[in-house]
């Protein structure tokens, strides 16, 4: 019965829905890993099958003068609707041939893993989105009223309006049949589900509504006193297989490719509950080889696109069916209404079928209820899950599943972009480092701070890793160097003008001349007047107390950074080098970089990268944070007495003689503060 109603929404007359629900699972017997699992037609394949049979044979291709006519189109124009529904037929047979291929193709290749790129809001959000579309191309069915077929962007909210448009045109014996189908459909499946402990069989509840419309239809003959829309013509027996229209591939090729990956999700994704229910695994790459092969079987007799049927999978369980031997006999049943039942369901109302159609689209609506559920646990899945549904709708479920998949994929890339990161400090008493902002009783080490960088590093995050790190220490590496060099280059000038003097205890004013060093900042930077210098005066200059020249310096309260690699995978060739340059910014300004909880293939990658050499040593890398501050600690604890943020240029002079300049050469790897 779901074969013939499921018809409907590939646009082919309902028999070849019977033929449908037959000639997969033959094949699939013999290929499939699922022991359950009943091939067959599902709502959502349908339908995307349908909307590319609709735009590449809408019914203005066959519109044809009133001496041939056999329907009309909802306008007044009389189309040849049984040259359009064998050329539908044909399309959908073609579509299913070439979905076969692929999967094949797929399954031999070994791409199973794509499915996995469908995550569950995803897939949730465009079923949702396809039941809509399902109910409201089954809504004009229900109500008997014609109207265009409409497709690409934005068709079914034309579908929707011009149905309530022309509401006025209803059937009533129509409506008041798919009303109560609907309703007793409901009530029985409820039943069901409430009561499957203790109901043995559920109750077929869609073989019953079918039997019994037929019968009143039949009876009270209400295609012509009502003009109710019936079935009309069923096939007896089977078609003799025909080839594909190839000329027909490179036209559906790109709808194809959505298809085989949405028939592919759904039938694995039920096939894992079975599999995981009754403890055994199934192949997924095999499941893609065995639904190829059954897709071009079945394209060869006029067959659409099958996966797995809900419904009679369900059926097939619960009544103790635990091999596909199962499904072989459902099969029989199908074989037997192809042979000898179906000319008894000619006066079945076609809006009968189509409210058994949306009497099964309850489970995917009740999907709506899981996105206040995800917002509360992870807005970014919940974001997902709107998208994909609102893109599906609007777009058509082809390019929405496109856009749906696009935008969980930006996702994951924005959060790797802009990953979480946070300073650092260290729980007294222990060897554990949490992030300072969530706890209280955290200790940053005295003149250290410590940087942990939730993500791998690459381009396109390199800029986050730089801006995290000024979050951190205060400053800005290149800006503080830059202002020590223009505070150096005045005191130069000063010290060989005589108003300024150098002592072994740093630089002091001479007595009774006005200190004219303190000049004002405010005139813009001059990269070219901050070059190195290659020639510099003996003076050393305590970075942190108040200079003798008017220069705003940042103060620089740490003497060593740990980077905490710990959730780092991977780097590229510009982290790489970009990490190199920030080694080199800290160390001209006297504050030492190290890593910690390195992963082992960072080492390397980074060796391979020509990272290391005279200045970058693979002593700076511990295998924790606490050994790096440990480590820091012992060498803080041994070091000079010499404060190590004071920068040291030569020897000093304290006669007024002019001075005189040291040659030295500038190394090859020096940061040229210019360029930076």
């Amino acid at each position: 019965i779901s074969g013939l109603a499921y018809a409907l929404l590939v646009a082919v007359p309902v028999g070849y829905g019977l033929y449908s629900a037959f000639f997969p699972i033959l094949t699939y017997f013999f290929l499939g890993t699922s022991r359950h699992i009943s091939v067959g037609p599902f709502p959502v394949v349908s339908l995307m099958v349908g909307s590319v049979v609709l735009s590449m044979a809408p019914d203005d291709n066959f519109l044809i003068d009133g001496s041939n006519a056999t329907g009309t189109n909802g306008t007044g124009t009389l189309i040849d609707t049984e040259s359009r529904d064998a050329q539908r037929v044909l399309i959908a047979s073609t579509l299913t041939f070439l979905v076969g291929i692929l999967q094949v193709i797929f399954g031999v290749l070994q791409i199973g893993f794509i499915v996995r790129y469908l995550a569950d809001p995803l897939v949730g959000g465009f079923t949702t989105a396809a039941a809509f579309q399902v109910l409201v191309s089954q809504l004009k069915i229900v109500l008997n009223v014609s109207t265009k077929n409409y497709n690409g962007v934005l068709s079914i909210i034309y579908t929707l309006i011009e149905t309530f448009e022309k509401i006025g045109t209803t059937n009533i014996a129509d409506l008041i049949a798919g009303l109560l189908t609907i309703f007793v459909c409901m009530v029985v499946k409820e039943i069901n589900d409430r009561f499957k402990h203790k109901i043995p069989i559920p109750i077929p509840i869609e073989v019953i509504v079918t039997i019994v419309a037929t019968g009143i239809s039949y009876a009270a003959d209400l295609e012509k006193k009502y003009s109710a829309g019936i079935v009309k013509s069923i096939p007896r027996g089977f078609l003799p297989p025909e080839p594909p229209a190839v000329s027909l591939f490179s036209q559906m090729i790109a709808a194809s490719f959505s298809i085989a990956i949405v028939a592919y999700a759904i039938a694995v994704s039920v096939g894992k509950v079975y599999a995981t229910k009754y403890d055994y695994a199934i192949d997924g790459n095999q499941e893609f080889i065995a639904f190829g092969f059954s897709n071009i079987f079945s394209g060869a007799f006029s067959c659409f696109v099958a996966t797995t049927a809900l419904s009679r999978t369900a059926v097939q369980e619960s009544t103790g069916g635990k091999t596909q031997v199962a499904g072989i006999i459902s099969a029989g049943i199908v074989l037997i209404s192809i042979v000898a039942l179906g000319k008894l369901l000619e006066p079945l109302q076609k809006s009968v079928l189509a409210a058994v159609v949306i009497a099964n689209l309850k489970g995917m609506f009740m999907q709506v209820f899981d996105v206040p559920r995800l917002w509360r646990q992870n807005k970014v899945d919940a974001m997902i899950w709107v998208f994909t549904c609102v893109a599906s709708i609007i777009l058509g479920l082809d390019l929405g599943l496109l856009a749906g998949l696009l935008f969980g994929l930006l996702t994951v890339v924005l959060r790797v972009q802009f990953p979480s990161w946070g300073g650092f400090g260290n729980i007294p008493g222990t060897d554990i480092y949490k992030k300072v902002k969530d706890y209280k009783n955290v200790i940053e080490p005295e003149g250290v701070k410590i940087l942990k960088f939730s993500s791998p590093i690459f381009y396109a995050n390199i800029d986050g890793l730089k801006s995290s790190l000024k979050s951190t220490v205060g400053f800005d590496a290149v800006k503080v160097y830059n202002k020590r060099l223009k505070a150096l280059r005045k005191i130069q000038k000063l010290i060989k003008k005589g108003k300024l003097k150098a002592t072994k205890n740093g630089i002091i004013s001479e007595a009774g001349i006005d200190n004219e060093a303190f000049e004002t900042d405010e005139e813009p930077e001059d990269n070219e007047d901050l070059q190195v210098p290659t020639k510099e005066v003996e003076i050393q200059v305590d970075w942190n107390s108040e200079l003798p020249v008017k220069v705003n310096i940042p103060k620089v309260p740490i003497h060593s950074l740990i980077l905490d690699f710990g959730a780092v995978t991977f780097l590229d060739i510009v982290a790489v080098r970009s990490i190199k340059t920030i080694i080199r910014e800290f160390e001209r300004i006297d504050v030492r970089v190290y890593f910690a909880s390195y992963q082992d293939n960072l080492i390397s990658q980074l060796e391979r990268s020509a990272f290391f050499d005279d200045i970058v040593r693979k002593d700076i890398f511990f295998l924790t944070v606490h050994d790096a501050v440990l480590y820091i600690r012992n060498q803080m604890t041994y070091s000079d007495n010499q404060d190590p943020i004071f920068e040291k240029i030569s020897l000093m002079q304290e006669s007024k003689e002019p001075i005189e300049f040291t040659e030295t050469s500038q190394p090859d790897d020096e940061l040229d503060v210019q360029e930076e």
